[in-house]
């Protein structure tokens, strides 16, 4: 069985950790559990340190999942690309790739935080092989508790989600029905009136 996509943000899913907090990372633990005793022999599980979303190369963490596992039961082979990632149980080497070559990612970007990844680079490559990681997920946006100032029903609007309809207040939180994206919480002060 092939288990793709076990990284930081994406498994267990920031959504899922946004939204619900703890209960969201435990929900998703029981997934990793699901998805990894549905094996009848060996279940090969993936992630990739960098990744093209949107157009854009993200950086990845790999999964909390992974260091949960218990490593008389692991095995673990790297591929030997510097943009690859681990293959947890697997052999994942397909042949030669343009991005072996660490070189041949060259970028003109100058910000601070690529300046500062670049740095760090090789020292985050050793110490992720010779720590375990502890990552903890905690809620983003919580409610302050005080009352907002929207009704439900109330039609309003937001920058990227457009237009829609409040239909549940919990606290400063809304959940509201966009026309075009459907139901999505976002905190009062992210919207207006309509």
């Amino acid at each position: 069985m092939f288990l793709p996509g076990w990284e930081e943000g994406l498994f267990p899913h920031q959504r899922a950790l946004d939204e619900s907090g703890r209960a969201g990372l435990e929900e998703e633990r029981r997934l990793a559990y699901v998805g990894i005793t549905r094996a009848k022999q060996r279940a090969m599980i993936w992630f990739s340190s960098n990744r093209r979303i949107h157009g854009l190369w993200q950086s990845n963490v790999p999964s909390r999942f992974l260091d949960e596992l218990p490593e008389k039961h692991v095995e673990v082979i790297e591929q030997t690309s510097s943009y690859g990632g681990y293959n947890v149980g697997g052999v994942g080497n397909y042949g030669a790739s343009r991005f072996d070559r660490a070189d041949s990612f060259n970028n003109s970007y100058s910000t601070p935080g690529w300046q500062r990844a670049q740095a760090n680079k090789g020292s985050a490559q050793a110490h992720a092989r010779s720590a375990p990681r502890q990552i903890e997920g905690e809620l983003v946006a919580k409610s302050s508790g005080s009352s907002s100032k929207y009704k439900l029903g109330e039609r309003v609007f937001h920058q990227k989600f457009g237009y829609g309809a409040i239909i549940e207040i919990e606290g400063n939180k809304l959940t509201v029905d966009f026309e075009k994206t459907g139901a999505k919480k976002v905190v009062d002060s992210f919207v207006s009136k309509n």
